[in-house]
């Protein structure tokens, strides 16, 4: 059997305006389901968390996550200097807990609004996390605007089912099955 297929391809016309092509990648980005995770650490430079959907696994041996963050968030010296992190892994039910740790809360009000412990680093790790990772900051690059993380994983904390959250088209969405 013989098929022949037809594709049509559009040729991207490149824009001059830097503006342009920022406001292009950005609305391109938001096409682009991503988990949500709270971030969070504690040290001697103090307690910090935000919420992040730049976050992704690198290796299995050993066990590493990278984890962006912009040179400019508040939470910066604090999560660079501590050198520890925790990545919590948000469930469909903290849509609200994740609008408090993306926004300009201040970090008390933060983190009264959720049950924390400790694994290994002395990061907070929620509680009713999906999974928590905690994590050693290795190594870090500059990328851009951001610091590019890598987190070598000395604890993980995994808790019972339930759906995760996604961010997609700027709004949080439940992913996987329905029990």
């Amino acid at each position: 059997m013989n098929m022949k297929t037809s594709v049509a391809i559009e040729k991207a016309v490149p824009v001059a305006d830097p503006d342009v092509v920022k406001s292009e990648f950005r609305n391109a980005m938001a096409r682009m389901a991503a988990a949500v995770s709270i971030v969070t650490t504690n040290g001697p430079a103090g307690l910090a968390g935000f919420a992040a959907t730049a976050v992704c696994s690198v290796s299995d041996s050993p066990p590493t996550l990278l984890v962006c963050l912009n040179r400019t968030a508040s939470v910066h010296p604090a999560v660079t200097e501590n050198g520890v992190l925790c990545v919590n892994v948000l469930s469909e039910g903290h849509q609200d807990l994740s609008r408090l740790f993306g926004g300009k809360t201040p970090v008390a009000e933060r983190f009264a609004a959720a049950a924390w412990s400790e694994l290994s680093t002395g990061s907070p790790a929620l509680e009713d996390a999906l999974v928590s990772f905690d994590c050693r900051i290795v190594h870090r690059a500059n990328g851009g605007t951001h610091d590019i993380l890598m987190c070598e994983v000395d604890a993980i904390r995994q808790r019972g089912g339930g759906q995760g959250l996604i961010y997609f088209d700027r709004a949080y969405h439940p992913a996987g099955l329905a029990e």
